[in-house]
């Protein structure tokens, strides 16, 4: 089941790979991966909560933030304005109709 965000958040891996997050599964598998060692209560509460929506319990809305929140705790958070010039660079005609 894909339930997907209004908006993507977009969070890096390493110093150069962006990540878009555009669903909730993506979200849950990303909170998944994240290294043990680095698992803190803003890890654990946005991980319940993106659990909890899954499940039907509290509102998409509510788990992109609380996402989002883990995100900018980590220092993983990039700026969509940022990043979205970049992958219109890369997808064929950039995204944008042609005349």
């Amino acid at each position: 089941m894909n339930l997907y965000f209004e908006s993507p958040i977009f969070v890096k891996e390493g110093s150069i790979i962006v990540q878009e997050i555009a669903t909730l599964d993506e979200a849950i598998e990303f909170l998944d991966n994240w290294p043990e060692r680095n698992r803190d209560l803003i890890h654990e509460t946005a991980t319940r909560i993106c659990h909890e929506a899954f499940d039907g319990h509290k509102p998409l809305s509510v788990a992109h933030s609380a996402f989002e929140g883990f995100a900018r705790k980590a220092k993983i958070l990039e700026d969509p304005a940022a990043v979205m010039p970049w992958i219109m660079k890369a997808k064929p005609n950039g995204g944008l109709m042609t005349a």
